[in-house]
């Protein structure tokens, strides 16, 4: 789990295996995190872009950018949140992920949100 706020943007990160989508006999180890964006601030927000930075067990490093998450740009007033789950697949059954969303703010100042680096692992892969 990582949880992390930047000027008043909480972004939390619930990470698990995704066992029905992995094929380990392949290489292939699937995971998803469910994101919440929470306004914890005064100022409203809204969130433009994404960049992850996923790496594996073995330090292969892969980089997603793209614009919002899941096909939205959610706005988000103080006191309001936003829920998603994504994916990632990896080709070890551990790795990591961190990242930054980036965020408007109503009078055109853009900030960075920092995800902190989370644990991605396939259960009992670790000893």
């Amino acid at each position: 789990m990582s949880d992390t706020t930047t000027e008043g943007i909480r972004i939390r990160i619930k990470p698990s295996y995704w066992a029905e989508r992995s094929e380990p006999e392949h290489n292939q180890f699937a995971f998803t995190y469910t994101v919440t964006i929470s306004n914890v601030g005064t100022e409203p927000a809204q969130l433009k872009s994404r960049f992850w930075v996923i790496t594996d067990g073995d330090g292969r490093v892969e980089e997603v950018r793209g614009e919002g998450v899941v096909g939205k740009q959610p706005k988000l007033a103080p006191g309001e949140s936003f829920e998603y789950t994504s994916w990632a697949m990896l080709k070890t059954p551990f790795g990591t992920m961190r990242g930054t969303y980036f965020f408007a703010r109503p009078d055109g100042k853009g900030f960075e949100g920092k995800i902190g680096e989370f644990a991605l692992v396939q259960p009992n892969s670790l000893h």
